[in-house]
């Protein structure tokens, strides 16, 4: 098992990168995390939402992924409360995870997900959450030391010394441990240093002698790794820059207090002529080459945030500007009329105006919908592979075109259609409103080419026909080269040897 002493200390890519270390090794291997908290979830192919960092874990392990990895899922939609999926669907709202009551009803869910993994494989790598010591949380812990005792798993405790501090990150939570869960604690990484670790050497004896336990080694900190984050982007750092910068294509994204997916954005940050910027707020100076409404946990509490922070306002200026405007998911529906929540699913507000660029309206329901999906774009005939995962239902007020085609839904033939596209003349020009349910939209390179052609500012036409539909989308193994810098640096051997 891999605790932390700490969010944000790399449990996750470790978690991964052992899971592949192990895969290459011969071992069937898989991932477990009890508990997850990310508003970045995944849809299996049969329509379960988990942790997004458990389906990565599963693609290192060459695994389809599966809701016994992260049989509970919090996806906060509040600062006080949360949804609970479990394996896989909708439980609950919760104001409190902390309570018995929580415990009572989910912890034998975990416990008879984790006995279903442990049976089917040699190998269970299980990850922990935030800190193994919340002292105030440990007698209803759901996910850390509870279920390294439960099994008996041999933990490897991590520090991120990145952010200082590091012997007091690991002695101090190991020493805020009982004397049973301190004797599961075999060993710990030093994770993300940057310098020479000579200088480093003298602090790795002291904790060696002072906790009688071994430091596995010490992990450069990678750049690019090019794995998914876990968690969602917060809005430091994220102040406009003006100007342009020597990239071909601007696109910004509006940051929302409860962004979900955004890995939907990874391809576009990776993109060597793309310029992807996060907005947290109006940037009076300069308009992009394309708008961006991601997806949201809550969106009618981000619709409002959308209105107070002026963000709104720009919005409607870009698109009044000729700028095409994208939005995905609760983005989408933010771009439309009226939102209704006569049942209570996000809100107290019964209903709410939303930025009035598309006409359509959305009424949420109790029922989720998550499932996997194959759609064409219709406008450039592009095929696209994605999921959907949403609450609310929506419907045009008026005719115009859909933006995509559904082909195919949890692996079975199915036609419908998905989302609105308004087109708009200007004096200058025209331009477009889209929106759409389908995350994972510019994982097909075909439509983000697609995509570049018609955000074009030299060309006078949609650019359709210069665009072939035959690439495939490189494969870069970077589990392999997470593999190969952690076998680098960390004693193996002696990783494999707390499997006996």
């Amino acid at each position: 098992m891999i605790q932390g002493t700490a969010s944000h200390v790399g449990k996750s890519v470790l978690t991964a990168a052992f899971c592949r270390i192990l895969k290459r090794k011969g071992y069937s291997v898989a991932p477990f995390k009890a508990q997850n908290m990310s508003n970045n979830s995944y849809v299996t192919k049969d329509g379960g939402e988990m942790g997004r960092a458990q389906a990565v874990q599963a693609e290192a392990c060459g695994l389809a992924p599966s809701v016994l990895m992260n049989p509970v899922l919090l996806k906060p939609d509040t600062d006080k409360k949360a949804q609970v999926v479990a394996l896989g669907k909708v439980a609950a709202r919760v104001s409190s995870i902390g309570d018995a009551g929580y415990q009572r009803r989910f912890l034998p869910v975990v416990q008879d997900a984790l006995e279903k993994l442990m049976n089917a494989y040699e190998v269970v790598v299980i990850e922990g959450a935030g800190s193994c010591a919340e002292i105030n949380l440990k007698k209803r812990d759901l996910v850390n030391m509870s279920i390294a005792k439960s099994v008996k798993a041999p933990v490897i405790l991590v520090g991120n010394i990145d952010w200082g501090g590091i012997f007091a990150q690991l002695v101090g939570t190991f020493e805020l441990l009982d004397r049973e869960e301190k004797k599961l604690v075999k060993a710990f990484i030093v994770n993300k240093f940057r310098g020479e670790i000579k200088l480093l050497q003298p602090g790795i004896d002291w904790i060696k002698k002072r906790t009688k336990r071994k430091v596995m080694g010490v992990i450069p900190y990678i750049r690019d790794l090019g794995l998914a984050e876990e968690d969602s982007i917060t809005g430091q750092g994220l102040e406009p820059e003006n100007g342009r910068t020597h990239k071909k294509y601007f696109i910004d994204v509006l940051w929302l207090p409860r962004i979900s997916n955004f890995t939907d954005f990874e391809p576009l940050k990776k993109h060597k002529d793309i310029r992807l910027r996060y907005l947290p707020k109006p940037d009076p100076h300069t308009l992009p080459d394309l708008l961006i409404v991601p997806g949201t946990k809550s969106t009618i509490a981000d619709l409002k945030y959308l209105y107070r922070s002026g963000l709104a306002d720009h919005v409607k200026r870009a698109h009044a500007a000729g700028v095409p405007v994208l939005g995905i998911c609760g983005g989408y529906q933010m771009l439309g009329g009226k939102i209704y929540d006569s049942a209570g699913v996000e809100s107290e507000d019964q209903e709410i105006q939303g930025l009035g660029l598309l006409p359509i309206a959305t009424t949420y329901e109790r029922k989720k919908r998550t499932v996997q999906v194959k759609a064409r774009h219709l406008e450039s005939g592009t095929d696209i592979s994605g999921y959907e995962i949403h609450m609310g239902q929506t419907r045009m007020l008026k005719k115009m075109p859909s933006f995509s085609r559904i082909l195919e839904e949890g692996g079975k033939k199915k036609e419908s259609f998905d989302g609105a596209l308004m087109k708009t003349k200007h004096s200058f020009g025209s331009s477009w409103v889209a929106g759409t349910y389908l995350h994972g939209l510019f994982d097909t390179p075909a439509f983000l080419r697609v995509l570049l052609a018609q955000i074009e500012k030299k060309s006078g036409s949609n650019g359709f026909s210069k665009l072939g539909r035959t690439d495939k989308k490189p494969v870069i193994n970077v589990y392999d080269r997470l593999a190969d810098i952690i076998e680098t640096h960390l004693d193996i051997a002696y990783f494999e040897s707390l499997l006996a």
